[in-house]
Parts: C-alpha cells; sequence; structure tokens
C-alpha cells in the first residue's frame, strides 16, 4: 500500500495540518488547539463532569485535568463540586470563557475555509457527509 492510498496516513496528515493552522490562529489569544475541543463542547453545554467532557473529547482523564488545569488558570472555566460526589466536579465557562465563542469560531472557520477552499461546494459537503459517516461508524 502507498502513502497516498492510506487512510490513517492521510487522516494523520490532514490532522495534523490543521491543528497547526489552527495552533497559529488561536496563539494570538495565548490557547492551543488542545484546548480548542474543550471550549467547543462547553459552549454546547455547560455543566458537564470532567470524566463525561473526557469522552466527548476523545482524551484521557489525566490529560483532561491538565487541560482544565491550563483553562481555570486562563480564567475561562470554573469546577463546582457536584453535591453528591464530593470528588467529580462540574465544569463551567466564566463570562471571559463564553466571550471567547465569538472569535475562536471564526478562527475555526477560517482554518476550515482555508483547508476546503480547494473543494467545490458540492465536494465540500459531501466530503464533510462523509467524514461524518465514518466517524459515526468508529464510535
Amino acid at each position: 500500500m502507498k502513502r497516498f492510498e492510506s487512510l490513517s496516513y492521510l487522516i494523520s496528515h490532514l490532522n495534523i495540518a490543521l491543528q497547526q493552522e489552527l495552533d497559529t490562529r488561536l496563539k494570538r489569544y495565548e490557547l492551543d488547539s488542545k484546548l480548542w475541543p474543550v471550549l467547543f463542547t462547553l459552549w454546547q453545554e455547560q455543566g458537564l463532569s470532567q470524566t463525561e467532557l473526557s469522552k466527548r473529547c476523545d482524551v484521557a482523564n489525566y490529560t483532561m485535568t491538565r487541560l482544565l488545569d491550563n483553562l481555570q488558570v486562563q480564567g475561562y472555566i470554573t469546577r463546582h463540586q457536584e453535591a453528591d460526589n464530593r470528588r467529580a466536579f462540574q465544569i463551567f465557562l466564566t463570562d471571559n470563557g463564553k466571550a471567547l465563542e465569538q472569535d475562536l469560531v471564526h478562527e475555526a472557520e477560517w482554518v476550515n475555509e482555508r483547508f476546503l477552499d480547494v473543494l467545490t461546494e458540492v465536494e465540500q459537503d459531501e466530503f464533510m457527509r462523509l467524514l461524518n459517516k465514518v466517524n459515526q461508524f468508529s464510535s
């Protein structure tokens, strides 16, 4: 098999390029692409436990701890202890974390457009549909 026939190679190559571009765009906010899924998930639903957030972002719980520590130090999230479990915390955005949404979504959209621009609009729709189909199969 040649590398350009390997799904894992192609997806990995694209992922690295996307992360590097997103990192460049997020640097001005003193963030990086590792924090993007956490913020993106919390903009959609707050009050998740760290465990649930880890699952949704596809990262290990200990990795999520470090990501949340970073976001908390920067003032973008708070942790609220769950009433029925003193060891569990719900994660909420601060006003500063909420305020980032519009700017960061704009940055991510810019990256998407930059990479998808080589495709026609019909190809873009089909590409996204197919990626979602493959991702649903793997879940």
